[in-house]
């Protein structure tokens, strides 16, 4: 390195990474003066992965501006009537050479570092402080890419200024999967971006398309682009078939069946049975056919035409009123419309006195949560279980504030573990406490409050006059 203050800073760091590891190695057999050394073995072990993401995300911050700024040198220092492309060429290949990775990374690098340091400042002040990580940063570049700076500086607000205005509620940015921080983060932007949802949706449908893929081993990839209504219910529909496929005698996983179910229903041959098991066309399983649910909660005013304010569609985010609409007039019963109040976008709470929630209830678990509402996990789909925060035998009232709906894996995990939810409420999922006494945040919905249409708020005003 060409630095001494280089070479020593990187000498401190590889020395603090041998100290972890040492604690690591040590705590194998736990210190002989703690009272409990498996409970000191385990505390001091997560206390080191606590660490590492804030470590890793600071270092990420680091090569980020280190990569934009020997950009910027590089353009400072290259003659005015040097060809920009080779310029450009030739330091993502510096970058690749000394990170040891391929042109394509290196290019990606050089795009999202450039990104962060010139229009993202909450971003890159996020990931130097160790709250979230790089690749929660890549979504957000990810996101913004085709906003103006105002709306790339409003969707940063949201999520990483605690005194935005209208900040996001629940688990913080950086405490979330960046999978589900990309999905957050979508919806948002899709909410606020300054073209209509109508109009990017026209453009969308013009490119629908079928596209084929070749792999190795005889295998091939197909996929769809899509209006999202159409490609939601393809997959809760196969989703439901593969489902009421499972039996004891059943050797194919859930995702084998549901691809089965889907080529079969492509090729015209039935349920999906005979795809992949040598069955026969048609039913031969008498599976009965699925009601692949759909919920698209719907603004009062949206519904009526008075606005064209998206819709949300379950598991997909906001859609165009027009298709929302749709949905609810013609959807027949794989849609179930959910109308939100007009002053807060919330609905009313539904109880009752009996431990088995209704049907009405389930729907509204699936509004609220979304998905399974332990930290991280994505599962939405319609076998979620409702769940008694506060167990019935011990007192618990059947209602949606003492309810969640873990997947069979996380309602599994609160019965055979001491991981235990946390209380929740009609409008926000429960969050868990683990077995060493560290509390994770729920992710929650972001709602908003519906637009009121422009003669509803001017009536609404004059009311408010005195004469």
């Amino acid at each position: 390195m060409g630095s001494a203050a280089v070479t020593k800073a990187y000498a401190d760091i590889n020395a603090a990474i041998a100290v972890l590891t040492a604690e690591v190695d040590s705590a194998r057999l736990g210190a002989p003066d703690d009272a409990d050394p498996l409970q000191g073995l385990t505390d001091n072990c997560l206390d080191i992965l606590a660490g590492v993401p804030g470590a890793e995300a600071r270092l990420a911050a680091l090569k980020a501006r280190a990569a934009a700024k020997f950009a910027d040198t590089a353009a400072s220092v290259a003659p005015p009537d040097a060809p920009t492309m080779p310029r450009e060429a030739s330091v993502a290949a510096e970058i690749a050479c000394v990170l040891t990775i391929g042109p394509r990374a290196a290019n990606a690098l050089l795009s999202a570092s450039q990104e962060l340091t010139t229009s993202l400042p909450l971003t890159l002040s996020a990931l130097q402080a160790g709250t979230i990580s790089w690749q929660h940063a890549r979504v957000m570049v990810d996101e913004t890419a085709t906003l103006d700076p105002d709306g790339a500086a409003a969707l940063e607000t949201h999520f990483l200024d605690p005194d935005a205005p209208n900040p996001a509620r629940g688990c913080p940015a950086g405490e979330m999967p960046a999978s589900r921080f990309r999905h957050k983060a979508r919806i948002w932007r899709e909410r606020h971006h300054t073209e209509s949802i109508e109009m990017r949706h026209a453009k969308g449908v013009l490119d629908r398309r079928v596209e084929y893929s070749p792999d190795n081993d005889g295998m091939a990839w197909l996929s769809a682009y899509l209006p999202a209504d159409q490609a939601a219910a393809i997959w809760n529909r196969t989703t439901a078939v593969a489902r009421g496929l499972q039996g004891p005698d059943e050797t194919r996983n859930l995702p084998q069946m549901r691809a089965d179910a889907y080529a079969t229903a492509l090729l015209g041959a039935g349920n999906g049975r005979n795809i992949g098991d040598g069955g026969d066309a048609g039913n031969p399983g008498n599976v009965p056919a699925p009601r692949a649910e759909v919920l698209v909660t719907v603004p009062v005013f949206s519904l009526l035409g008075a606005t064209d304010e998206p819709a949300m569609l379950d598991g997909y985010g906001p859609i165009p009123a027009s298709m929302a609409r749709d949905l609810v007039a013609n959807g027949a019963d794989s849609f179930y419309r959910v109308l939100v109040d007009p002053r807060d976008g919330a609905a009313l709470e539904i109880g009752r006195a009996s431990y088995r929630p209704t049907t009405a209830m389930r729907r509204w678990l699936r509004m609220r949560d979304g998905r399974c509402p332990f930290p991280g996990c994505s599962n939405h789909s319609l076998d979620n279980e409702a769940d008694h925060i506060v167990a019935w035998h011990k007192g618990g009232t059947t209602g949606v504030s003492n309810l969640g709906q873990p997947c069979p894996r996380h309602h599994r995990l609160r019965h055979t573990s001491t991981w235990r939810p946390t209380p929740a409420s009609k409008n926000e999922p429960p969050g868990w406490i683990s077995p060493s006494g560290r509390h994770y945040k729920s992710e929650h919905q972001d709602w908003e409050a519906p637009h009121w249409p422009k003669e509803q708020m001017l009536s609404h005003d004059l009311r408010g006059i005195s004469p």
